[in-house]
């Protein structure tokens, strides 16, 4: 009796993801978080009255986190320090190595995770083109916030002008600061700690993650209360349309794909005579007593086989 393929094992086959397909992904999402980035440079006056907008909005909603959090940062070097390298390294380490363990240790879920993060990314560079905003650091002096990155940047491999590395200041879009994408990120990292992670000290960082980084982006002045709030609705915006994005994915996959069962049917009828069920011979190759059907033997209509029995040979003529 023949075998019955399991339901969803054809969509399982299809969509069984390698890394050599993934990680050429993801380094074209992250060339386009970059590329954006520096193509959003707007007017550096608007993103200047952006930032005062914002700061004009957290005065009147009585939010004013960045002003203690800068000056604590500023006065403490044991806390300033640390808080540099944390906004200007774990962005970039802990979100590929959390993409790495649920690659190879929770692959169940990986795709969506993985479509989840990239579409939210998307989203940020949308909020980047339409909203270029200027971080407090780089606002007037007057506005009373400290360039921690500049005061400290003796201590790192970054400039004094950007968390970027010396020389590479140039290279970045500074005014890229609504949403901040740094806390979304934190935010997915966290999620995926505490649900996959598998113990107690990962649910516990994948609280802390997140809301530390939200500390260190305003305590260094690169971020805005706000920004770290629009970090999150981003993520959350993109987690609703994750799905969606993963089926239109998937539509795409199959109208890109060939069927290949439909071209070996086709190779199959292409002039190779079916000598029983899923053998082929080559046109013109012939099986020692195999029978010729009546097309390619060339016998006539009319022609029937014998009473002898089955095998006999035709009467000679």
């Amino acid at each position: 009796m023949p075998q019955t393929e399991k339901p969803g094992t054809e969509v399982t086959a299809r969509t069984r993801l390698h890394w050599w397909t993934e990680l050429p992904l993801i380094l074209l999402v992250y060339g386009c978080y970059t590329a954006g980035r520096l193509l959003a440079r707007g007017n550096t006056s608007a993103a200047v009255d952006h930032g005062l907008a914002i700061l004009r909005v957290e005065k009147d909603l009585r939010l004013n986190a960045e002003h203690p959090l800068n000056r604590l940062f500023t006065r403490e070097p044991w806390l300033g320090i640390p808080a540099d390298f944390w906004y200007a390294s774990l962005h970039y380490l802990v979100t590929p190595a959390i993409l790495v363990f649920l690659f190879r240790k929770r692959a169940e879920i990986y795709r969506r995770a993985r479509t989840w993060l990239m579409t939210s990314t998307f989203i940020g560079l949308i909020g980047f083109t339409l909203l270029p905003t200027c971080p407090p650091r780089l606002l007037a002096v007057k506005y009373g916030f400290v360039d921690t990155m500049a005061q400290y940047s003796s201590y790192g491999w970054w400039g004094g002008d950007a968390s970027a590395p010396r020389g590479m200041g140039g290279m970045t879009n500074q005014y890229a600061a609504m949403p901040s994408l740094h806390c979304g990120w934190a935010l997915w990292c966290g999620v995926m700690l505490w649900r996959h992670g598998g113990n107690r000290l990962t649910k516990v960082l994948g609280v802390a993650y997140p809301l530390l980084t939200a500390i260190v982006v305003m305590g260094t002045a690169n971020h805005y209360f706000l920004d770290a709030v629009a970090g999150v609705f981003v993520m959350g915006v993109g987690y609703l349309l994750a799905p969606s994005v993963t089926r239109v994915a998937d539509l795409v996959k199959v109208w890109v794909t060939p069927d290949t069962s439909l071209v070996t049917a086709r190779s199959g009828g292409a002039g190779s005579p079916i000598v029983s069920g899923g053998c082929q011979t080559s046109a013109g190759e012939r099986i020692p007593s195999q029978r010729e059907s009546r097309l390619a033997s060339g016998a006539e209509p009319d022609a029937a086989p014998t009473d002898a029995g089955e095998g006999a040979p035709a009467p000679a003529r």
